[in-house]
This record gives C-alpha cells, sequence and structure tokens, in this order.
C-alpha cells in the first residue's frame, strides 16, 4: 500500500506562527520535534510523513490512527523511517514499512510504502 502527502511550507509556516508551539505538539511527540530541528521545511516533511502513512494504511487520521500513533525516526545516515503501534501492525498484518521524503523551494513532500500479508490485503 502506498500513500503520499504534499504540503506547501508557506502555509505551514502560517500555522506555526499562529500557534507556535502548541501547533508542534498537535502532531508530534518531543523527540520528533528535537528531530526536526524546529525547521519548517523538516516539519512540514513530517507533517505530510505523517498523512501519506495515514493513507497508505487507508484509515487517514482520526479514531483508528492519531497523529502520535505514527512516531516518526532518522537513521545514522539520516533516513526517515516511522513505527507504529503493534494493534495497528497486527490489524494490517504489517510485514515491512518504508518512507521517503524530501523538501524543495516552497514545498515537502512525503511518500510511505507498507507493505501487508497479500491475503489480508482485500479486507481492509
Amino acid at each position: 500500500m502506498i500513500g503520499i502527502d504534499l504540503v506547501k511550507i508557506k502555509r505551514f509556516e502560517t500555522f506555526y506562527r499562529k500557534f507556535e508551539e502548541k501547533a508542534l505538539f498537535r502532531y508530534l511527540c518531543k523527540e520528533e520535534i528535537e528531530l526536526s530541528k524546529k525547521r519548517l521545511e523538516t516539519l512540514s516533511g513530517f507533517y505530510a510523513a505523517k498523512e501519506a502513512i495515514s493513507k497508505a494504511l487507508g484509515c487517514g487520521i482520526g479514531k483508528e490512527l492519531g497523529f502520535h500513533d505514527i512516531v516518526l525516526h532518522k537513521t545514522e545516515k539520516n533516513a526517515p523511517y516511522f513505527t507504529l503501534p503493534k494493534k495497528i501492525i497486527e490489524k494490517y498484518h504489517i510485514i515491512d514499512l518504508s518512507l521517503s521524503i524530501t523538501h524543495e523551494k516552497e514545498y515537502a513532500i512525503a511518500v510511505a510504502f507498507i507493505k501487508t500479508n497479500k491475503q489480508n490485503i482485500l479486507s481492509h
């Protein structure tokens, strides 16, 4: 399953300036905020990543999966990856996860790939 999301960085900047720290804690945990170094491009990319992940699962952000259920990380080489709660992994029979985030000029984009057991795909 694949999900993609695009964020206009300027729009995110307006949101951040209006709500400041509260804006970040609505969708990120403390460790993710520290990881972003509060760079607008990275913060926008993190938002896009969480939306892309929820789209890949086909459930969106809501009751079943909240922003804080998706936790973003970076490898030693600065490559992004994410973790999900055990209940989500089991429900969707997830066997592999992959994430790519990039930004250029005024946009940030993220693509999430989630591999599940084939026999379970049609049941969701």
